[in-house]
């Protein structure tokens, strides 16, 4: 059902129809684009669970003949992701292996990788945070250099991908920023360290952590709105206004007073 319904979303990107959904349009406009880039034209009615594509291309969007196309390339991610993860948090290759075939051969995370859905796309965002937060803890003793730097702007990175995603993103969100609370405290403690140098950790951690995610996450929007021009489903959700810049809206370039 659920590849249904997110497939002809990727479908209106591709055809610049405009319509509403819950969640936010980072993970639609990526099944659109790889959709697009893979040869699809968006034709495929996605009327019901079930139907078959025949002739359509829907290799690049579903990835269930190429693991390296999009859904399915973003799920095998998770391995490397979580081996790296618990490899810089246990310094334990035992430990980091068996994460990575627990991972490898879970079933869940195989069956949501097959699909057009955006749970493995969320995933990869999710545990892309984790493993830059780790990363940049452990260039704590060289702050302010070019891998910290990368791994904390890398992160915001991801902190961004994940609310664009869908709304639970907020969660890791919420982990990053515990884990940044905790960071500047011990900062704070640190009587060695001049409270210049505390505010420079600050402000980067304000610039990568929050101004970052939240003008990525805008962008988004940005290009959603850009992107769907054409009148569609998601008309009625929005004012008159809005409605006259659809193109095939009834309201198309009328003069709407304000």
């Amino acid at each position: 059902w659920d590849e249904t319904h997110f497939g002809k979303m990727g479908s209106y990107y591709i055809n610049r129809t405009f319509f509403f959904d819950v969640h936010p349009p980072l993970g639609k406009m990526l099944i659109g684009l790889a959709g697009y880039l893979s040869g699809y034209d968006g034709t495929f009615p996605f009327q019901k669970p079930g139907d078959r594509y025949e002739q359509h291309n829907y290799v690049g969007m579903r990835g269930v003949r190429l693991c390296r196309l999009f859904c399915a390339f973003l799920g095998s991610c998770l391995v490397p992701f979580a081996y790296l993860t618990v490899l810089e948090l246990s310094k334990s290759l035992p430990a980091a292996l068996l994460t990575a075939f627990i991972l490898i051969f879970d079933t869940g995370c195989i069956t949501l990788s097959q699909y057009i859905l955006l749970d493995p796309i969320l995933m990869f965002f999710l545990m892309g945070a984790v493993l830059s937060m780790v990363k940049c803890n452990n260039c704590a003793d060289r702050p302010f250099s070019a891998s910290w730097w990368f791994w904390l702007s890398l992160t915001g990175v991801n902190l961004a991908g994940a609310m664009g995603v869908k709304f639970v993103g907020l969660f890791v969100v919420l982990l990053v920023g515990l884990n940044t609370i905790y960071d500047l405290w011990d900062l704070l403690g640190n009587l060695s360290l001049s409270l210049v140098t505390f505010g420079k950790h600050l402000l980067a951690r304000v610039l990568c952590l929050i101004v970052l995610p939240l003008a990525l996450y805008t962008a988004t929007f940005a290009v959603h709105f850009a992107v769907l021009n054409r009148s569609g489903p998601g008309d009625g959700f929005f004012s008159s206004a809005f409605q006259s810049q659809l193109i095939g809206n009834n309201l198309h370039n009328v003069s709407i007073p304000e």
